[in-house]
């Protein structure tokens, strides 16, 4: 009790009962607490009550009776998470208050569940209150990725959904994350993350549906599922390629109808989200074996974009994000690589992209801190630890500047045009056989399956 006296400092639980009578139980159930209880219906509550402040709202669903009061603006206004007494056959009607409001307690509330669930979106103010983690340095020296950064920018203010393809470790998620930001409603709804890989089989409609309170053993809440945590923003897919089949039914009925029903629940939800799919794999192949939907597929991918490899973005790019990831583990110094390092990055072949090279540079940058100098013996034995370091090394024969400035070329002419074949040749003036063959030589892996699969 006293690690959740101590949780509780500074908050204040404002209390709005109408015709209930439930600001006197709510104050002796919190009595033991470090808490305010304030009855809200009888003060003005204003911006500066709440500076400093963890605040949360109690009311009674009679109160929207009243003309005077409106929910929305009531959020809108003070930011603050409302834990709504409603009685359980009004608990998921949209007519009675905001569907987004999924905190609820029935009028019999015990003291012990309504400490809960104050315990509980006290956490989730002071969580969101916290500063948000740095977000990994988003590099752009090289004309590829330049190119994509800018077609990013040319959707991301659209509410199609997306589906954004690449090798994996090139930052799928930092370029969802990016298309999310730069939406015109950002601010208004979350990021959802959910790796669609990691659900545990059988949870799938309770993780991404939600549930109602007592829909099954342990349910002592009702509890809002991806779909409706991400309404106003963005649900993020990542490994969608991964989704079993019967569950690509029910998120593509979803996507269909724009509403979805808790399980223990007869009552369909609203959801309004974008929604933007990663994955590493060819979807286009995965159809032709009937183990991806079609229909799921042409629903996704209404938009496509391709993160590029860091092969492909080639050692401006990748030298540039060695350094600036060494710049988080050498936060105090001047980061200079040497050229020596600098050559030894440009010629590795990081088949984990970007993931892998963050876990080099830190390894670097902890070498460096420790032995508070550029190692040379060191740091080549990292690089050398490297699996399959031969097949890492690009030969010299292929990286004479002409071979590079072509190889570069096709990739970003390839990324203009959709890595549709067809169109990058007539973009090059070459033929469609020409160019598939130069693909082959420069060994342009990262699309070659999907391009190899394409629908013609």
């Amino acid at each position: 009790m006293k690690n959740q006296r101590a949780q509780q400092d500074d908050l204040d639980v404002y209390v709005w009962e109408g015709r209930s009578d439930i600001a006197e139980r709510v104050a002796r159930a919190l009595a033991t607490l470090n808490v305010d209880v304030i009855r809200a219906d009888a003060i003005a509550v204003s911006s500066d009550m709440l500076q400093a402040r963890t605040s949360i709202a109690v009311i009674s669903v009679t109160v929207i009776e009243r003309p005077s009061f409106n929910a929305r603006d009531w959020q809108a206004r003070h930011g603050m998470p409302v834990i709504w007494v409603a009685a359980e056959a009004r608990g998921n009607d949209p007519s009675v208050y905001p569907p987004e409001y999924s905190n609820i307690l029935t009028p019999d509330f015990t003291p012990a569940e309504l400490r809960a669930l104050v315990f509980k979106l006290a956490g989730v103010v002071r969580e969101s209150a916290r500063p948000a983690p740095a977000a990994d340095p988003l590099i752009a020296s090289s004309a590829c990725m330049q190119l994509f950064l800018a077609e990013v920018d040319a959707f991301a203010d659209c509410d199609s959904n997306v589906l954004v393809r690449g090798e994996t470790g090139t930052g799928k998620e930092r370029v969802a994350r990016l298309l999310h930001e730069r939406h015109r409603r950002y601010g208004r709804g979350p990021f959802v993350a959910v790796n669609c890989g990691a659900i545990p089989d059988g949870l799938f409609e309770s993780h991404f549906f939600g549930h109602a309170k007592g829909a099954f053993t342990g349910a002592a809440f009702a509890h809002k599922g991806y779909f409706e945590q991400a309404r106003e923003g963005t649900l993020f897919l990542d490994e969608i390629g991964d989704l079993p089949l019967y569950q690509q039914v029910k998120l593509l009925r979803v996507l269909e109808q724009n509403t979805v029903t808790r399980l223990g629940s007869t009552n369909e939800i609203p959801v309004n989200f974008r929604l933007v799919a990663a994955t590493n794999r060819p979807l286009r192949d995965l159809v032709r074996q009937d183990l991806f939907r079609a229909d799921l597929y042409y629903r996704l991918a209404v938009i496509e974009l391709m993160v590029p490899s860091l092969e492909e973005r080639g050692a401006i790019d990748k030298i540039a994000i060695f350094k600036a990831f060494l710049g988080q583990i050498l936060p105090d110094q001047d980061v200079e690589v040497p050229d020596w390092l600098a050559t030894m990055i440009a010629q590795t072949r990081f088949t984990g992209n970007i993931r892998e090279l963050r876990n080099i540079a830190e390894r670097v940058g902890i070498t460096v801190r420790q032995f508070r100098a550029w190692d040379r013996a060191r740091i080549g034995r990292i690089f050398s630890s490297l699996e399959d370091r031969a097949d890492r090394m690009a030969p010299a024969s292929e990286r004479n500047p002409q071979d590079i400035a072509e190889r570069n070329r096709i990739v970003v002419a390839l990324d203009a045009n959709g890595w549709r074949r067809q169109d990058t040749a007539s973009f090059l003036g070459i033929s469609r056989k020409v160019l598939w063959e130069k693909m082959r030589k420069y060994q342009i892996v990262g699309q070659e399956a999907e391009v190899a699969g394409e629908f013609d």
